[in-house]
């Protein structure tokens, strides 16, 4: 196989550092995770060959998205995930078959609703093209058992840009008697995007009852979150000075008026000289026109049919007619859409092979 790449790490949530007024009993303290296993050139395409979920609260969801890339000439095929957990669910990515540095995303979720405290699993990958590699993820988390999310994020769907949208979330806290003054003190998050606040509902116990404190988590989208898949992270801290923290996820899938498919187009290996043709699909929520597409580089490598008329979706073919330069090849696209102030851009990217 070829050379080694460089690793793009896209983070789902690692809900580390959850914490109760009381310091967390010793088994919460996760052993060291393992390092994946699995063939060198297998294991280079993962962004993670591990995931240490940390603690949990009871009911929170926690994702991990794990990038596969191929950087070789040749094809690479997924031919199954399978994890080693019913606590775990791992499905097959959206894309199976990757073609020369074609990317694809494999999700890895933890059930924290059935399960409580340490946990672990193996996510197993296997490749059948182009030969066998069994790629083996460990994976793991400590769910508590005092503070619970219901739902277990602010998950906003599908949200138009510039619409925004409010979710809420119930925080149940359940202690010892001598812990009648735990509180969660601030809601916070760095993503401007995003405002939160979060409000005690009710409060019982102490003496010798056992305290049950609730609160209520607002997270705020605004209208200025990006078109694009968004996730954020919402920190409410608490007043335990040694375990202050408990992180909760936000995430939003931001619709444009206008979606480029793919965003990425995969050109894989390119001949210098020899055509190639790939079709790239935009559409909008209304029929619009394309008056312009231009190209960032001045190779003129590509060549581009204007569609006619206004129409919902429309498919683009990109012909490119590779230059005499070896190597990765990236151009970047901008499309110009009648009364739309802003154009639409998207690239494409493959490799230029060597010719004798």
């Amino acid at each position: 196989m070829g050379s080694g790449f460089a690793n793009r790490l896209v983070a789902g949530l690692v809900l580390a550092g959850v914490s109760a007024m009381s310091a967390l009993p010793a088994e919460a303290q996760s052993p060291t995770l393992a390092a994946g296993s699995g063939p060198p050139w297998a294991l280079k395409m993962l962004s993670e060959t591990n995931h240490d979920f940390g603690a949990v609260a009871r009911g929170a969801e926690v994702k991990a998205k794990i990038i596969i890339n191929n950087p070789y000439e040749q094809p690479v095929r997924i031919g199954s995930v399978t994890p080693s957990c019913s606590c775990t669910t791992a499905n097959m990515p959206p894309k199976t078959m990757l073609n020369t540095y074609e990317s694809t995303e494999l999700e890895i979720s933890m059930d924290t609703r059935r399960f409580v405290r340490h946990k672990d699993a193996i996510v197993t990958i296997r490749f059948d093209a182009p030969q066998f590699a069994e790629v083996r993820i460990p994976v793991q988390m400590y769910v508590r058992t005092d503070v619970v999310l219901t739902p277990g994020s602010a998950n906003f769907g599908a949200v138009d840009v510039g619409k925004g949208g409010t979710q809420t979330i119930d925080i149940a806290y359940a202690g010892n008697p001598d812990r009648k003054d735990w509180a969660i003190v601030e809601a916070k998050t760095s993503n401007p995007h995003l405002d939160v606040k979060v409000e005690e509902t009710s409060r019982t116990g102490g003496g010798t009852v056992n305290v049950a404190v609730n609160y209520v988590l607002t997270a705020t989208l605004k209208p200025t979150a990006p078109a694009g898949s968004f996730r954020g992270i919402i920190q409410l801290i608490t007043n335990d000075a040694t375990n202050p923290i408990v992180p909760v996820l936000a995430e939003a899938r931001i619709e444009g008026d206008i979606t480029v498919t793919p965003e990425n187009v995969p050109l894989g290996t390119l001949v210098p000289g020899r055509e190639k043709t790939v079709n790239v699909v935009i559409r909008g929520k209304k029929p619009f026109g394309i008056s312009k597409i231009e190209c960032e580089s001045e190779d003129e490598a590509f060549l581009v049919r204007l569609p006619e008329g206004e129409k919902a979706v429309h498919v683009l073919p990109l012909t490119i007619t590779p230059p005499e330069k070896a190597g990765p090849y990236q151009e970047v696209f901008t499309v110009t859409i009648p009364g739309r102030p802003e154009p639409v851009t998207f690239k494409a990217t493959g490799r230029i092979a060597e010719t004798n």
